[in-house]
């Protein structure tokens, strides 16, 4: 299997059968993804060191206006689309395969976990993946430790307060928390 009929089916939302062939390029994929963080996270980078490690994961060059702070851990890292000017804090987690796109502006706080994959609900088909992206718009603000599932499109100049666990879509300029996370206010 190749990298883009790989990510052409996670980007269409089929199910990755436990186990498949499909499954086993995912397995492939994360230790190649495991061996780029370690490098990333194992010792200090300049900033220039950083973006050429996470282009290097992404598999596409990043704007030079990218900012990250390591610790960051991801199990694929080739479906993760970003704007420009997007900063990420340390020790965040993506779970890219079903598709993770940050808008411009964006700012995505500490231990913040990005999660594109669920396992199917039947314990007999539990190894199966069901993917979906997660869609983070322009000068949204993501507060640390929050958790972000599949699906779940946050419009643009959003903020999800620190530790919301968010299940839906928030609508721009909308400040979404808790656990779930509701709107509990607006940007205004």
């Amino acid at each position: 299997m190749e990298l883009n009929e790989f990510l052409d089916i996670l980007n269409k939302g089929e199910t990755v059968e436990g186990g498949s062939e499909a499954h086993k390029f995912m397995t492939k994929l994360s230790f190649e993804a495991m061996k780029i963080t370690s490098e990333l996270n194992g010792k200090y980078h300049e900033p220039e060191e950083i973006r050429e490690l996470f282009s290097k994961l992404i598999g596409r060059p990043v704007d030079e206006s990218f900012g990250l702070f390591p610790p960051f851990y991801t199990d694929c890292g080739k479906n993760i689309h970003l704007g420009k000017n997007v900063f990420i804090n340390m020790g965040c987690k993506f779970q890219d395969q079903g598709g993770i796109y940050i808008g411009d502006g964006a700012l995505i706080g500490h231990n913040v976990v990005l999660a594109t994959l669920n396992h199917d609900f039947a314990p007999e088909k539990r190894s199966s993946l069901h993917p979906a992206p997660i869609i983070i718009g322009k000068n949204v603000w993501i507060g640390s430790n929050s958790t972000i599932l599949q699906g779940v499109k946050i419009g643009d100049g959003a903020v999800m307060a620190a530790g919301a666990v968010v299940t839906k879509d928030i609508p721009e300029r909308a400040i979404a928390g808790g656990v779930p996370a509701k709107i509990i206010g607006s940007v205004d």
